[in-house]
C-alpha cells in the first residue's frame, strides 16, 4: 500500500511548504530574518509533538528508543535546515519569492550526490537524467531578468543555491535518522524524527536569540497569531516530507518536490496578476517531463 503513498505525501508537502514560505517571508519585516526562520521551529514543535502522539495512538506502536546515531543524524539535519531557511529568507529580501524558490530548487542535484555519499542511494542513469531535466526546467522558468540599466546581482543566486545544498544535506541527514530508528513502522519513524528535529531546532535557536537578540525573540512571541499558522504549515509539510523519506529514496522525493515551483508560480501570479511567458512555459514543460520520468523510474 505504501508503494505510491510517497507521491501523495510529496505533493501535499510541496503545497504546504509553499504557503509556509510565503507566510515566513511576510514575517521578516516584523521579526527579522532569524526570527522568521525560528517561526517554523518554535511554533512548529507543538504540532510535531501532536502528530507523534496521534501516530502512536493510531498505530498502537510506542515511540521508538533514540540511539546516539539517531540523535546525531537528526541534529545535523536540524541545524542544516536552520541555516538553509535563513539563507533562503535572506535571499527573498532582495529577490522575488518565485526566483528565490527556483534557486533553492537546485537541491535535487545536490541531494543525489549527498545520498550517494552518506546513504549509498545510487541513482540510475534514467533518474539522473530526470533530475537534470527537471532542474533545468525550474531554472529556465525562473531565471531573473535585471531591470534596465541595473547590473545583475549574483548574491541572491549564491544564497539560493547554498540554501538548496543545505536543504539537500538536511534531507539526507533526516533520512539517516529515520533509518537509524530501525522501527518497522514508517509512520512512527518519520514522526519521531520530526518531533526530535523540531525540538533540537527550537531549543537551539531560542538559546541563540536569548544570547544575541532578545528583542527579536520578544517580537516573535508578540506576533504569535500569524506565527502559529506558519508553524502548523511548517510542521505539517515536514511531516509529509518525512513520511515520503521513510519509504522512498530522498532523490526521488526531492525531484518530485520540484512541483513546489508550480505552486509558487501560482502564488506569484495570484499576487501580481501576470500571465505565463513562453520561457516559463518551456520551463514548466521540462519540469513536467522530468517529474514524469521520476514517477516511472
Amino acid at each position: 500500500m505504501s508503494t505510491h503513498l510517497w507521491i501523495l505525501f510529496t505533493i501535499v508537502a510541496a503545497g504546504g511548504q509553499t504557503l509556509r514560505n510565503a507566510l515566513q517571508r511576510d514575517l521578516i519585516a516584523v521579526v527579522g530574518t532569524v526570527g522568521a526562520t525560528h517561526v517554523r521551529f518554535l511554533y512548529g514543535l507543538p504540532f510535531g509533538i501532536i502528530f507523534l502522539i496521534l501516530m502512536s495512538a493510531a498505530t498502537g506502536v510506542a515511540v521508538p528508543s533514540a540511539s546516539w546515531t539517531f540523535l546525531g543524524w537528526t541534529a545535523l539535519g536540524g541545524f542544516g535546515q536552520i541555516l538553509a531557511t535563513g539563507l533562503m529568507l535572506q535571499a527573498m529580501r532582495s529577490k522575488s519569492f518565485l526566483v528565490t524558490i527556483a534557486y533553492t530548487k537546485t537541491e535535487p542535484v545536490q541531494v543525489a550526490l549527498f545520498g550517494m555519499v552518506f546513504l549509498t542511494e545510487v541513482p540510475t542513469p534514467l533518474l539522473v537524467a530526470a533530475i537534470l531535466v527537471a532542474t533545468l526546467g525550474v531554472m529556465i522558468m525562473s531565471w531573473p531578468k535585471p531591470a534596465e540599466g541595473e547590473p545583475r546581482s549574483w548574491t541572491p543566486a549564491l544564497l539560493g543555491v547554498a540554501s538548496g545544498g543545505l536543504f539537500g544535506f538536511s534531507a539526507v541527514c533526516f533520512k539517516g535518522g529515520i533509518q537509524a530508528l530501525a522501527t518497522p513502522s514508517f509512520l512512527m519513524a518519520a514522526s519521531t524524527t520530526l518531533a526530535t528535529g523540531l525540538a533540537v531546532q527550537a531549543i537551539g535557536l531560542t538559546i541563540y536569540l536569548l544570547a544575541t537578540d532578545r528583542p527579536a525573540l520578544a517580537k516573535l512571541f508578540a506576533a504569535w497569531r500569524p506565527s502559529v499558522f506558519a508553524g502548523f504549515l511548517g510542521a505539517f509539510a515536514s511531516q509529509c516530507w518525512f513520511l515520503a523519506f521513510a519509504i522512498e529514496p530522498v532523490a526521488h522525493v526531492r525531484t518530485l518536490g520540484l512541483v513546489e515551483i508550480l505552486f509558487s508560480l501560482a502564488v506569484s501570479r495570484k499576487l501580481m496578476a501576470q500571465m505565463t511567458s513562453p520561457r516559463e512555459g518551456l520551463g514548466i514543460a521540462l519540469l513536467v517531463v522530468g517529474v514524469l520520468v521520476v514517477l516511472n523510474a
